[in-house]
């Protein structure tokens, strides 16, 4: 409930920018339309609020989703009620796929006034909620600024993503004492416990030919140089997860192998060189379309890192799954492996990586570029 000793007013649409800004979003994008012009009246009085402007919903989640991931900010999208919200919804979902910490927002008509049924209408709460991780509407201009905090919270807590508001007109530019809160932040960047990161170490330690599967989380959390120590520690190759949401791993590291694609035979086949696959991060072999062939082989044993505990034993059972912050987890796992290693497991990696650097992802590229180079010759002297 609001404060009553709160005397000061403020409208719906100028708490909404100082929310939005004090929650550390700093640039909107969007498609406005005329149930969005509350807040494109705001932004006129709030010039630090950047504001992107693109001529469709799709390109407008997508650059937010572009500029949120470089940046690593919490972004802010605004689209044109039902039909914007419809063209969004792909870009939306990509968002949801690769994590990606978002509100979006969508101007709709005015409470009551959608009974109506007026051009453009349609509930937008439910269209929106397969691709969110929350969507609600604002019904009350006192509960806007709670809102616009809980999915702040929820949109930069691990796993991350996309959530959705549908904001009525009136309550935009409705005015009342409203109570404006304080931002929540959850620290999810958390290691396992010691019995657990010792349990995968003498795991991985136990397994004579591991590979290790890069997923985005590696990216979300900036990990990228404790993976590449734990390649090679391990000497274990690493492919790319079969849905690529980004870079995931060094591309030129001697241990980086490629891309698993989303073929099921040609999956088995590659995994089935392999005693042990550690998802660092990673969904566990996302496929397209149906195959009656497995994509994991039987012999291959899994092990799992990372926030999303829905994808842990989903299809396919982990023998070790820990649901953990990447970095925080691979920063104490390199040094207990080398620690319970020792000299053995550095000699059996070094051996490894050479072998591996045969085949890696520069090689292929280097014969391919050669290859390429002899046919270009070939044919000019043809010509």
């Amino acid at each position: 409930m609001p404060d009553a000793r709160v005397t000061n007013t403020i409208t719906g649409r100028d708490a909404f920018l100082r929310v939005l800004k004090d929650e550390g979003v700093s640039k909107m994008f969007g498609n406005p339309g005329t149930t969005e012009l509350p807040i494109m009246h705001a932004l006129s009085s709030a010039p630090e609020m950047g504001y992107v402007l693109g001529l469709q919903e799709a390109v407008v989640i997508a650059m937010a989703d572009g500029y949120a991931r470089a940046s690593g900010k919490l972004v802010s999208c605004n689209v044109h009620v039902a039909p914007g919200l419809g063209n969004a919804i792909g870009s939306i979902y990509t968002s949801l796929m690769s994590g990606t910490p978002m509100i979006v927002t969508a101007g709709q008509q005015e409470q009551g006034h959608g009974l109506t049924e007026p051009l453009l209408y349609a509930p937008l709460v439910p269209i929106a909620q397969p691709v969110v991780k929350w969507a609600t509407e604002v019904n009350r201009i006192e509960d806007l600024p709670r809102i616009l905090r809980r999915a702040a919270k929820v949109a930069t807590t691990e796993p991350t993503g996309p959530v959705f508001i549908s904001l009525p007109g009136d309550i935009l530019n409705n005015e009342a004492a409203v109570e404006m809160g304080m931002p929540t932040r959850v620290d999810t960047a958390v290691r396992p416990s010691d019995a657990a990161l010792e349990q995968l170490a003498r795991r991985l330690l136990a397994a004579k030919k591991p590979v290790i599967l890069a997923g985005h989380e590696i990216a979300t959390s900036d990990a990228f140089a404790e993976a590449t120590a734990l390649a090679e520690t391990l000497g274990a190759p690493v492919l790319q997860q079969t849905v690529a949401w980004g870079a995931h791993f060094p591309s030129e590291h001697p241990a980086y192998l490629g891309a698993l694609n989303r073929d099921q035979k040609y999956v088995r086949r590659v995994l089935s060189d392999y005693d042990l696959m550690l998802c660092v991060g990673a969904d566990l072999l996302k496929m397209s379309v149906w195959s009656e062939t497995d994509p994991l082989p039987e012999t291959t044993e899994v092990a799992m890192i990372g926030q999303r505990d829905w994808e842990m034993g989903k299809n396919f059972p982990a023998a070790t799954a820990l649901r953990a912050d990447v970095k925080q987890t691979l920063a104490a796992l390199v040094p207990l492996l080398k620690k319970l290693g020792g000299a053995a497991l550095a000699d059996r990696a070094k051996a490894s990586l050479a072998e591996i650097a045969t085949r890696n992802w520069s090689a292929q590229r280097a014969q391919r570029k050669a290859k390429l180079a002899t046919g270009r010759r070939r044919l000019a002297a043809a010509r």
